[in-house]
């Protein structure tokens, strides 16, 4: 095996206790806790915890085109979009969604979420989510959030799927 071939070594372990993580707001009754960012993951990952209050908007309809994204509902119910399909995930399920998939997700209706969300390969996403934190304090506009979508991997699209899911669920 040449060293092209060789796994890269080991990151160093990573600890991440809870009375230390960062907790943002993207907007009333949803909260985002950073736990691990590309730079402290060797680029193998990114990971939050997104706590969702029955009623929340969530993340609306976009994709990424370099990476997979993890979500393992730990409490409540999630409602999600995957292409051109809405699913219920319920507590324990686990869903990936690959790069250049749409996808978007919310509380079911009736219901609050709690989701840990893991990118792989990672990338820098914690000053993506500290500018949603920015933009629902009123300290930064949405037109930000619009031009950051190449730096953050985060290009939102528009989902009839998602836009009727979602008027359903209100």
């Amino acid at each position: 095996m040449n060293s092209a071939q060789q796994p890269a070594a080991p990151a160093a372990p990573l600890l991440v206790r809870s009375a230390e993580a960062t907790v943002l707001s993207d907007a009333p009754g949803s909260l985002i806790t950073l736990l691990a960012d590309s730079d402290t993951t060797g680029g193998a990952f990114t990971t939050n915890r997104a706590t969702l209050a029955e009623g929340t908007a969530g993340a609306p309809a976009h994709f990424h085109t370099r990476a997979t994204e993890f979500f393992l509902v730990l409490d409540g119910a999630l409602e999600v979009l995957v292409g051109e399909d809405v699913l219920t995930l319920h507590k324990n399920d686990f869903l990936a969604v690959p790069p250049g998939t749409p996808h978007a997700f919310a509380p079911a209706a009736g219901h609050s979420a709690e989701a840990l969300v893991v990118f792989t390969p990672g990338m820098a996403r914690f000053d993506y989510y500290r500018l949603l934190d920015r933009v629902a304090r009123g300290e930064a506009s949405v037109e930000e959030i619009k031009e950051s979508s190449e730096r953050f991997d985060n290009h939102y699209v528009d989902s009839p799927a998602w836009r009727a899911a979602r008027a359903a669920a209100a």
